[in-house]
């Protein structure tokens, strides 16, 4: 056994020239979609990890003036313009545990300051600001108090205006100010939730439900309130067809505006900018596209944009579309409808990858979705990750994506399973998952994997399980209930000890499991003791290797050491890497390390891998 704690070890710098592809796609600089000040458009906050660190950046368009916001040991990712771009909000926690406040700092720079002073730390449940300057509505998540949410004004002291003992968060503000969107999962099911609509002193204005009077539960969503003073719109995402669908909702008459769009796959939108039209952002069978819908005349058009996965998009004021887009071949880019790139970060470019294959199984369930990417002129059968995406609630598309093209340069194959409880395959296949959770997940990955091994892609005895928080959970339940599958896993920020993990999580992720297990560990023991790793720790045969965030909130670390601390006592083959982050980390070196770290495994521990 291998045991490690710790920040990353010095990295030794290679020069582009010498660094391998799979190293120059984590260190390329990238940037997320710009977000805009709605009063101020010129006015921009990015995401890019230029510096080795993933952090806040300010970006002013009109004189092109491009600034670092944040710089924190363990990055920031967080950040919200205020409506003016005035002022930048992010969220301050302590490595990585997302348990903090918010500060804010002007647009231009300056010292930061607490936002909202008076309010204790915890973990974040939304946020809307106001376009007065002064009022922030704020959604706070806390074990010992459920979720309130808290109506700040600058100089004046917070005021709860909601509070439950279940998950809740802060949808959105209305344009002026005099109306709030809360999601909340107040009867209980944290997988669907209600819509309420609040005056800023807590008087309830409307209330929409999907979840009563049926046996289906349905699933509401807040998209936004029409960017139009006093108008009573509110943008929302429902699931009445069996996939996500907007409709415009006016919570002063309750009139319902059912769009009737005729996509097949969950469609989500975003107001224009002049409350004429939606854009439209369709999500169907690992891809996605765009368009335009306007209200006026019930009629959608299509925006171009390549085949590939579209990440992000926003309509601009000037009626073009911004968007982040990507394939799993091509490195993302933010593209801009008026045929230019709107910001391309300086310096290294990321190397291209190998593009994705499509591949239906039938499975228990119906049929099932594969996306499969193999070196270049390769043929089978080859060693081969199934790499496991995290969530459960979540899917892999075509989309570029450095850890599975590392594995592809190295000489494997790669499949990734979107399995039933994966989205965008329909409100049935995403519930599909409840009281067996894990298990059937399973069967679906294990149908897949007897299709690549039958079809000659894949070498059985060369068979690698791995995935992320959710996907680590499946890595060592799949070692566990299917030992004989697999050759070696590869779990990270897993889930291994159901009952401990839901002692210590955070409280939205407790509503979260509740749901899907259909109560606590003392309410239904049988049912979190089969879907726990730990259970079947002692029937695990292949090498397991596992990386764990030590201020990690959703999979906490003593679950982990509980199930370690049972591979110790059998023997088994391990290694352990603890480092001092979260749920992941968001610095660049960190995250090469590794992934450094799980080829070496894969390399020593895998019949005839390569180096």
């Amino acid at each position: 056994m291998t045991d490690s704690n710790g920040p990353a070890d010095t990295p030794t710098r290679t020069t582009p020239e010498t660094m391998p592809a799979w190293e120059k796609r984590f260190r390329a600089p990238r940037v997320s979609l710009p977000d805009w000040a709605e009063d101020a458009p010129d006015r921009s906050l990015f995401v890019s990890n230029a510096t080795g660190t993933y952090e806040l950046y300010a970006w002013d368009r009109a004189t092109g003036a491009q600034r670092q916001v944040t710089d924190r040991p363990n990055g920031t990712t967080d950040g919200v313009l205020s409506p003016d771009g005035a002022w930048i909000w992010w969220f301050d926690d302590t490595d990585g545990d997302e348990f903090g406040v918010w500060r804010r700092q002007p647009f231009h720079g300056g010292p930061d300051e607490e936002a909202v002073p008076g309010l204790e730390p915890s973990y974040p449940a939304g946020l809307a600001i106001g376009r007065d300057g002064r009022t922030a509505v704020v959604g706070r998540s806390a074990d010992e108090e459920g979720t309130t949410i808290h109506l700040a004004r600058t100089g004046e002291e917070p005021v709860e205006i909601y509070r439950h003992p279940e998950s809740a968060g802060v949808g959105d503000l209305s344009r002026d100010g005099s109306l709030i969107a809360v999601e909340h999962t107040e009867h209980g099911d944290a997988m669907h939730s209600a819509l309420r609509v609040l005056r800023p002193d807590g008087r309830t204005v409307a209330e929409l439900d999907d979840t009563k009077g049926g046996t289906v539960e349905l699933g509401l969503e807040v998209l936004g309130f029409a960017p139009v003073d006093g108008d009573t719109r509110l943008l929302v995402g429902h699931q009445r067809r069996g996939r996500w669908e907007p409709m415009v909702w006016d919570v002063a008459t309750g009139e319902e505006t059912d769009l009737a769009l005729e996509l097949p796959g969950d469609v989500s939108a975003e107001w224009y900018p002049d409350g004429s039209a939606l854009l439209i952002a369709h999500s169907f069978e690992a891809r996605s596209e765009l368009f335009r819908y306007s209200l006026a005349t019930r009629s959608l058009e299509e925006i171009a944009t390549p085949p590939g996965t579209v990440s992000g998009a926003t309509a601009r004021p000037d009626g073009s579309v911004e968007y982040l887009w990507s394939s799993a071949a091509e490195p993302p880019v933010v593209r801009s409808t008026s045929g230019r790139v709107v910001l391309d970060p300086p310096g290294m470019k990321a190397p291209a990858s190998v593009p994705v294959e499509d591949v239906w199984v039938e499975g228990p369930g119906g049929r099932i979705h594969a996306l499969v990417q193999r070196p270049a002129g390769a043929t089978g059968p080859l060693p081969t990750v199934f790499d496991i995406h995290g969530g459960p609630t979540w899917h892999d598309s075509d989309a570029f994506a450095a850890g599975p093209a590392a594995w592809v340069d190295h000489g494997y194959a790669v499949v990734r399973v979107n399995y039933r409880g994966s989205t965008g395959y329909g409100r049935e296949w995403t519930d599909a998952l409840k009281h067996r959770v894990g298990l059937i997940e399973l069967e679906d990955v294990a149908a897949v994997r007897e299709w690549a091994v039958s079809s000659g892609l894949a070498d059985p005895r060369r068979l690698v399980l791995t995935g992320g928080s959710w996907g680590g959970y499946l890595t060592l339940l799949g070692l566990g209930t299917q030992p004989d599958a697999w050759t070696l896993g590869i779990a990270a920020v897993p889930v291994a000890d159901y009952v401990t993990a839901y002692h210590d999580e955070m409280e939205a992720l407790k509503s979260m499991d509740r749901t899907l297990l259909g109560g606590t560990p003392e309410e239904v023991p049988e049912r979190f003791e089969a879907s726990s790793p730990l259970t079947y720790v002692d029937q695990v045969k292949a090498p397991v290797y596992i990386s764990a965030g030590v201020n990690d909130p959703r999979c906490p670390i003593r679950q982990v050491e509980n199930y370690v601390k049972r591979l110790e006592a059998r023997g088994a083959v391990h290694e352990v890497y603890r480092y001092d982050a979260g749920h992941g980390s968001l610095v660049v070196d960190e995250r090469i390390k590794q992934v450094r770290l799980e080829l070496d495994f894969a390399a020593r521990h895998l019949p005839g891998a390569q180096d």
